[in-house]
């Protein structure tokens, strides 16, 4: 009886096996679908904000690079409309890359990029009443050009965060 009772669970259990083997294949196989699919949103996403940072160092440090010009040539009494439009459209970028990094960086890269854009925009501002002839008292390019000193460790801590937040250590 035993050899009977052994006979007809090992059939049960056969019978079961090769109806479950395909439920239990289908379920793993789901498993592996959704850890692909959330490997891949990890990398798109990590794509999308080494994008942004790219865009957002490029154009703070161009912007920043157009505002010292401009106060040379300003300094130098050269300054000329390619100059006024070259400088107008760095400004435009470095805004637009800053409106297009806020829904995808950090809150820390945001920060150190507000702090850059306070001294960038003073700067900014300040080049533009002495080029129309209003600046204030003691306002001169080269005052305003020590200044834009200030700029200069405020783009390398946010360019140091950008770098961290990607991964990439020295």
């Amino acid at each position: 009886m035993s050899a009977v009772i052994a006979a007809m669970i090992t059939a049960i259990v056969g019978v079961l096996g090769t109806l479950f083997a395909p439920l239990l294949q289908q379920r793993l196989t789901a498993r592996q679908r959704a850890e692909d699919a959330q490997a891949e949103e990890r990398r798109r996403r990590f794509e999308e904000r080494r994008a942004a940072y790219i865009a957002m160092n490029r154009a703070s440090r161009q912007f920043h690079t157009l505002l010292k010009d401009a106060l040379h040539r300003i300094r130098d009494d050269v300054y000329a409309d390619e100059d006024r439009v070259r400088l107008e459209e760095a400004r435009r970028d470095y805004r637009d890359r800053y409106a297009e990094a806020q829904m995808i960086v950090p809150e820390r890269v945001l920060d150190a990029s507000r702090d850059l854009n306070t001294v960038l925009a003073g700067i900014d501002a300040a080049a533009k009443r002495i080029d129309r002839g209003l600046a204030r008292d003691g306002e001169t390019a080269a005052a305003v050009l020590l200044e834009l000193k200030e700029a200069e460790p405020r783009l390398t801590a946010m360019r140091r965060l950008m770098r961290e937040d990607l991964g990439v250590l020295d």
